[in-house]
């Protein structure tokens, strides 16, 4: 009996319609002395009169065939809105030295100097491949997994893209040498701040 109202369940979940949802856009954020964030904007259409709960957001963020971010939130993620549309926001935090490990490996494909390489690499928009999964708790159904696959460009993060108190740190922290700063963090930093000196 039981096997009999699983498969049922089955079938009306494969014809009954679902939520669809669609990357409207992703950008730089924010710029620290850890990570760059990137904000992916998720448009989710709830095709349901109820609120559905989103039980947990993941991502992947992919560019020159490597992961170079990945992240998980589950819990209070909030709720999509009966009959409507929601605007989600989903940051993506890349560490700096995956940043430039990065544009180390595009500079030295395009067998260029170094220096020369990483700053014209810094001021051209990236590939990228964005895999965004949304778990929602849908009434009698249980879970249901929604998944986006978006591909795009975006740009590597310029001296310009930071708050004018972190280009105060930024520059206090080249001009004194701090044990807490790692040497990828140090050439990380060095090579933004190159960027804009050119």
């Amino acid at each position: 009996m039981a096997g009999l109202l699983d498969r049922s369940r089955e079938i009306v979940t494969d014809q009954m319609e679902k939520p669809e949802a669609k990357v409207t856009h992703v950008g730089l954020k924010d710029v620290n002395l850890e990570y760059v964030t990137y904000n992916a904007k998720v448009s989710v259409t709830n095709p349901y009169t109820t609120p559905l709960p989103i039980l947990q957001i993941s991502y992947a963020l992919k560019s020159a065939n490597r992961d170079i971010a990945s992240g998980t939130t589950s819990g209070s993620g909030g709720s999509l809105k009966g009959n409507n549309t929601t605007v989600l926001d989903v940051e993506l935090k890349v560490q700096h030295s995956v940043l430039l490990s990065l544009a180390r490996e595009i500079a030295a494909d395009w067998d260029s100097d170094y220096e020369l390489g990483v700053n014209f690499v810094l001021n051209v928009p990236i590939d990228y491949e964005l895999v965004i999964d949304f778990v929602l708790d849908v009434p009698v159904f249980g879970n249901l997994t929604i998944s986006i696959l978006n591909e795009g460009k975006i740009k590597f993060p310029t001296f310009s893209d930071l708050s004018t108190l972190m280009k105060v740190r930024l520059l206090l922290l080249l001009g004194t040498s701090t044990p807490s700063c790692s040497d990828e963090k140090l050439h990380a930093i060095q090579a933004i701040i190159y960027t804009q000196r050119r």
